[in-house]
């Protein structure tokens, strides 16, 4: 009986003892489901607390809290677009962020470092003005800290996220959020004359896959038009073969860099390695656009980058994803990256590499 007694109280201890880390944790509208079941395979068993259905949620992990961006690292996610620990938590109202306050003065870490202040807000938030002026006051309070404050290359970011009932927060490196971003939220500022916002997909690929479009020198964009691709190859200086029965833009039509081929791709012939660059954002059924331009490969030489959208038309979007993968590997493409970007809606975006 006393050692049942005592099995049953080290078994209590050990449970006691685990490891548990947590994170608010975010994916683009509709896809945290898929965000949820990528932690679930890299980590097991996830308590999840939704903060706003289908886009944000607490994640209670139990592992060692180093071991979480290692392992996220090491294992890309495709849908979990930025995480940010959970090191403090609070009440949501004006005390709660006075102890907040007092707690992020006490990170020794943050003195005389550029420190990032990222600050969002739930549906329904305690505080009631806008994120930037909580950013104010937050970075008034830390005054004591002599650090630079800043919003490019941090060496550290402090996360706030202020809800309707609680008060969020955590210190960390910006590679260890999956993005130095709030939220993971890249944005742009839309251009004079710019011809469509699928551009701004090709701006966040060069800067979260670290792509050096300017250093190719010819392109092909498989259903360019409009054109928002193309022009974004053009301003980086690569001469750009667009293919597309319809109508390429007016302000495009005439430059000096662009081949415009009014066909569908199926019917284009190439020469072998024409190109050094392939890219495809087709609204069309995800394994005809594999198909497609899996045909027109072998213009793409070897060590020429691949970059596509990847549409996500039905509810199994991890088995399409990895059957679309699958197509792609069969045809000497090395994956590089599988990710749901920004701006990304109801699409992925792959970025591979022929070899």
């Amino acid at each position: 009986m006393n050692e049942n007694l005592n099995l049953a109280g080290d078994l209590a201890e050990n449970r006691q003892e685990k490891a548990v880390s947590r994170y608010i944790c975010t994916a683009n509208h509709g896809f945290a489901p898929y965000a949820q079941e990528e932690l679930r395979r890299l980590f097991g068993a996830v308590k999840s607390t939704l903060l706003i259905p289908g886009e944000i949620f607490v994640a209670t992990l139990e592992v060692e809290p180093e071991e979480v961006p290692q392992k996220l690292l090491a294992e890309p996610p495709v849908f979990l677009r930025h995480i940010q620990p959970v090191q403090f938590q609070d009440q949501g109202s004006l005390e709660a962020l006075e102890r907040l306050a007092v707690y992020l003065s006490r990170r020794t870490e943050l003195e005389h470092e550029r420190v990032a202040l990222h600050v969002r807000k739930g549906a329904v938030s305690f505080w009631e003005s806008s994120p930037g002026e909580l950013r104010e006051w937050l970075q008034e309070q830390l005054e004591g800290l002599e650090a630079d404050f800043t919003v490019q290359d941090p060496a550290w970011i402090v996360s706030v996220y202020a809800d309707k009932d609680a008060l969020y927060a955590g210190v960390s490196r910006p590679e260890h959020n999956l993005s130095s971003w709030n939220g993971g939220m890249i944005r742009f500022r839309k251009e004079d004359g710019q011809i469509s916002r699928a551009k701004f997909k090709l701006m966040e690929a060069e800067k979260e896959f670290g792509i050096p479009f300017g250093s190719f020198r010819k392109a092909v964009d498989i259903g360019a038009s409009p054109g928002g691709w193309t022009s974004f190859l053009l301003e980086r200086g690569v001469h750009v073969t667009a293919i597309d029965p319809a109508l390429m833009h007016e302000s495009l039509r005439k430059h000096p860099n662009l081949r415009i081929l009014r066909k569908n791709a199926g019917e284009v012939k190439f020469s072998d390695n024409e190109f050094d660059l392939l890219v495809c954002d087709m609204s069309w059924s995800p394994k005809l656009m594999a198909k497609l331009v899996t045909g027109l490969l072998h213009g793409l030489t070897p060590g020429g980058t691949a970059l596509v959208t990847v549409k996500l038309m039905h509810k199994k979007p991890m088995a399409l994803i990895k059957e679309v993968i699958a197509m792609f590997e069969g045809q000497r493409m090395q994956v590089q990256r599988a990710k749901q970007l920004f701006h990304n809606r109801d699409e992925i975006t792959l970025y591979m590499i022929k070899y």
